[in-house]
């Protein structure tokens, strides 16, 4: 039985993300562009690639369970056409039993691993078989870190952090919120335009509505969409109508709150998207110097700018923890590097990229980078931390620590606003003056908002 199309890219994928380490969404693209798939089979495609990559926990644990066998000790041809045939089993629709079978065994004897095809046959036999007791052994109990990791197929030591941090009850809603789909949600040119969009869209069959919610997530100019964009949303991204942003990413500047005819910093800015949300709340009045450290995302921020029609953006190359500027910005926005873990949803391979070290690495660039523009602020200015990651070490110890130097006179008085006050639902438990947005909560990008005042020396 020749290998379809779809399913060999899915294939593909697989192998060069965990073999390789490449990331799946550059590898998908490239192999289906390569392959010339469009339309349904694209989407086919990337179902089963993203899927299987994203469910490989529960893959592993099923393949261990009805085997005996641990996964080291399988070729990794054997371990991907047995995770892309599982998760067609368990968790895709469609596709008969025996074509999922039988197109793995064909996909393990062109990756020259022939001698493997009765061990998989038997393998994904066996899970079709016992298919109501597989998935209620695996999927059935997340009432342990341990149980919940397989379950809900995330790594361990993170079922185990938010377990720890937010409680059981959180920590199952957001394993869980992270394999569904990620919001789409775009943000208008400005707030007067949104109607029109929002009716132009739905005229051409577009099922798109104004972002809903409480301050700060009901953002004035962003819309969220389901369903088929269509053939127009991508003409209007490219016109600079739109700009793909969730509701999360854009309530950060909701929280900054930038004024027109005021000097604006943003920190670790690239690729620019927040930039261009500033500079529109300001008018494109005043100055706002966009710092990105990165060369190649530098130059997104200088061609959005461009695709924006944006006079009052300037663009730097520079490390945010090391800035030799002079203080007196009335706003700045430090939208940190972070671990990422609150957008997990829309990155399939993220989850299995991210570890305790990445934490500790990216807290110690945070920290720097907090001391750094703190001193930068005027009196009386207002300073934006923001990330977008579910984490006390990086997001409420962070703000801390800030606090506490602040107190022992390392950098300008500071005082913690109180946005959980504005937003009570939102507020953080480890600190309430903060937000914590949560994707399984909030539907959207989970990212943690602080803003602090520098007050009088």
């Amino acid at each position: 039985m020749p290998v379809e199309g779809p399913r060999a890219l899915a294939f593909e994928t697989l192998r060069e993300t965990f073999e390789r380490h490449a990331h799946t969404e550059l590898v998908f693209r490239a192999g289906a562009e390569r392959l010339g798939l469009v339309g349904r089979d694209r989407a086919q495609a990337q179902r089963l690639a993203y899927g299987s990559v994203q469910r490989r926990g529960t893959s592993d644990a099923a393949i261990e369970k009805l085997s005996g066998r641990a996964m080291r000790l399988l070729d990794p041809p054997v371990a991907a056409a047995l995770r892309l045939g599982l998760y067609e089993l368990l968790f895709a629709d469609g596709t008969p039993d025996h074509a999922a079978v039988d197109q793995a065994v064909e996909l393990v004897k062109i990756a020259k691993a022939g001698h493997a095809s009765g061990f998989v046959n038997a393998i994904l036999r066996r899970a079709a078989r016992e298919r109501e007791k597989l998935t209620a052994d695996l999927l059935g109990d997340d009432s342990t870190p341990e149980a919940a990791a397989t379950a809900h197929s995330a790594p361990l030591w993170l079922a185990r952090m938010w377990w720890e941090e937010l409680g059981a009850e959180a920590a199952r809603a957001l394993l869980a919120a992270c394999n569904e789909p990620a919001e789409v949600a775009m943000r208008a040119a400005d707030a007067e335009a949104r109607a029109d969009l929002v009716a132009r869209l739905r005229g051409e069959g577009v099922d798109v509505s104004p972002a809903g919610g409480s301050w700060p997530l009901a953002v004035p100019e962003a819309m969220v969409f389901a369903g088929r964009l269509g053939d127009l949303v991508p003409i209007l991204v490219k016109e600079g109508a739109l700009t793909p942003q969730s509701r999360g990413s854009a309530a950060v500047v909701e929280a900054l709150a930038p004024r027109p005819g005021e000097t604006v910093l943003d920190l670790c800015a690239g690729p620019g998207i927040k930039t261009g949300q500033i500079a529109m709340r300001m008018e494109d009045r005043g100055e706002i110097i966009s710092v990105e450290l990165d060369e190649k995302r530098a130059a997104e921020i200088a061609a959005q700018s461009t695709r924006l029609d944006l006079h009052s953006v300037s663009v730097f190359e520079g490390d945010a923890t090391d800035l030799p500027l002079p203080e007196g910005f009335d706003r700045i926005l430090l939208d940190a590097p972070c671990s990422d873990l609150g957008t997990l949803a829309s990155r399939p391979d993220a989850r299995w990229r991210k570890s305790p070290r990445i934490i500790e690495r990216v807290a110690a660039v945070q920290e720097k980078a907090l001391l750094n523009s703190a001193k930068l602020l005027r009196p009386g200015g207002k300073l934006v931390y923001s990330t977008c990651t579910i984490s006390r070490r990086e997001n409420e110890d962070r703000i801390a620590a800030l606090l506490e130097a602040s107190a022992a006179g390392q950098v300008p008085p500071l005082e913690l606003d109180d946005l959980g006050a504005l937003a009570p639902e939102l507020s953080s438990p480890h600190e309430p003056r903060t937000l914590q947005l949560r994707p399984d909560r909030d539907r959207t990008t989970g990212f943690f908002i602080s803003r602090l005042t520098r007050k009088a020396d």
